[in-house]
C-alpha cells in the first residue's frame, strides 16, 4: 500500500503536537515495511535559540527522536483496526550514531525499516539523510501504550 499523509494525517495518528511534532509529511510509505518522511529545519525551531547561538545545530536527541515519530507513523499505518492517539514509550535505543550536522535550511529526510513488530511492540532501523547523505541512525525500539 503506498499513500502519501500531509501534517493534518500525521496529527490524527500521532499524540505529538507543536513545538515536539518533527515530522512535516510522508513522501512515501508500504504498510508493514517502511516509510520515508520529511522535516524542513527552520531557522524559527526553538531548540536553535540554545543550540547554539551563533552556530545552529539541531540536536541529536530530536533527530532520533523524529525517527522515532515516523517509526510510530509505520505502525500506524500498519496496523489500521488500531486506536491511535495512544502514548508511545521508547524501550531501546541501539547503534545510534550521529555522522553530520543538520543546520536550517536542511531538508531531513528519515527512511525507516520495520526489523520486528509485534501487537504492542515496533523494532526499527531508521537512517536520516540531507541531500542523500546519511547525518544519523539507530536502531529503535518502542511501545504503545493507552493514554495517559
Amino acid at each position: 500500500m503506498e499513500k502519501l499523509l500531509d501534517i493534518t494525517d500525521i496529527m490524527k495518528l500521532l499524540p505529538h503536537r507543536y513545538p515536539f511534532i518533527l515530522i512535516d509529511r510522508i513522501v512515501e510509505v508500504v504498510a508493514g515495511e517502511k516509510i520515508v518522511a520529511l522535516k524542513n529545519v527552520t531557522i524559527n525551531e526553538p531548540f536553535f535559540q540554545g543550540h547554539f547561538p551563533g552556530v545552529p545545530i539541531m540536536p541529536g536527541v530530536l533527530i532520533v527522536e523524529a525517527m522515532a515519530q515516523a517509526g510510530g507513523l509505520l505502525f500506524a499505518v500498519s496496523n489500521p483496526d488500531r486506536k491511535y492517539g495512544d502514548s508511545i514509550y521508547f524501550m531501546g535505543m541501539d547503534k545510534v550514531r550521529f555522522r553530520k550536522p543538520v543546520i536550517p535550511g536542511d531538508q531531513l529526510f528519515f527512511e525507516i525499516k520495520i526489523i520486528n513488530m509485534r501487537t504492542k511492540v515496533i523494532k526499527i532501523a531508521g537512517e536520516a539523510k540531507v541531500d542523500g547523505k546519511c547525518v544519523a541512525e539507530a536502531e529503535l525500539m518502542a511501545t504503545f501504550g493507552e493514554k495517559l
